[in-house]
């Protein structure tokens, strides 16, 4: 028997995996009978997606997931959350791969980056969608999985935006260049990589789409050579429910809400420029 029922709006069932995701924990995930209140509310990161959180919050659920949210205000949803002792675990397109960030304490793209940031002389990254893909929405995914692994990034800035993707300046803790591109194109597949580069090497970070049957590569390279991080075969979906379920089991709160009002804030940095 499941320890947590789930219900899914039909749009966040699909942009999620919902159903495969919960299959593959079946001892702590399972649906929700139709009469009753879900233990566990997934919400489609649509436009408005805060206020249906809070909605469900209020309505009983204990645990909220959020697929592939846009940049919002998340402050009343951090209240509710916190009021009601409800997690929050936000399922972000490619910043949730389990490669960017580990939680049980293994080397991760966060670790190499940051650990070259102090010697960084670029950072670069490109983030791939296919055509017709909102830039706006690609926007939002890219930024999240580079804020993911760099920190804090200033004096970001929109060089071009159009139809076929766009080009962004900002610049390091350190004060060395970072660029940012989106491209929209069906010529390569979709994903995001972000490339360090430092004194004595650097690190390069490959992340496939949440769907995908291949995992991540994170490649750090220094005085030691080339060191290929333990590969994770886990999507991004299913990393977001396994820490949703590691806060309900131990009733905690996670951080998703206040990382992610630093994506909103950059969000709207670039969309001032």
């Amino acid at each position: 028997m499941s320890a947590y029922t789930v219900a899914a709006t039909p749009r966040a069932g699909e942009a999620g995996a919902v159903a495969s995701a919960v299959a593959s924990l079946p001892a702590t995930f399972g649906p929700a009978a139709q009469d009753r209140a879900a233990d566990v509310a997934v919400i489609a990161g649509e436009a408005g997606w805060t206020t249906e959180a809070v909605r469900a919050i209020r309505s009983g659920s204990r645990g909220i997931l959020v697929v592939d949210p846009v940049p919002e205000g998340t402050t009343q949803l951090a209240d509710a959350a916190r009021a009601a002792g409800a997690a929050v675990v936000l399922d972000l397109h490619w910043a949730s791969n389990p490669a960017l960030i580990n939680e049980s304490g293994n080397p991760d793209a966060r670790d190499a980056v940051r650990g070259g940031l102090g010697t960084a002389s670029l950072m670069d990254s490109v983030a791939t969608a296919a055509p017709g893909t909102d830039i706006q929405r690609l926007l939002a995914r890219h930024f999240a999985a580079v804020l993911a692994v760099s920190g804090p990034l200033y004096g970001a800035e929109v060089l071009r935006s159009d139809a076929s993707g766009y080009t962004v300046s900002a610049r390091l803790a350190n004060g060395a260049p970072f660029t940012a591109q989106g491209v929209l194109t069906a010529a390569r597949p979709a994903g995001v990589d972000i490339h360090l580069y430092t004194a004595d090497g650097g690190v390069a970070v490959r992340v496939p789409e949440p769907d995908a049957a291949w995992p991540a590569e994170v490649r750090a390279t220094g005085a030691h050579g080339e060191l290929l991080l333990p590969t994770l075969y886990e999507s991004a979906h299913r990393a977001a429910w396994r820490r949703l379920k590691t806060h309900l089991s131990a009733g905690t709160l996670p951080a998703d809400l206040a990382g992610f009002a630093r994506l909103t804030d950059l969000y709207a940095t670039l969309a001032a420029t």
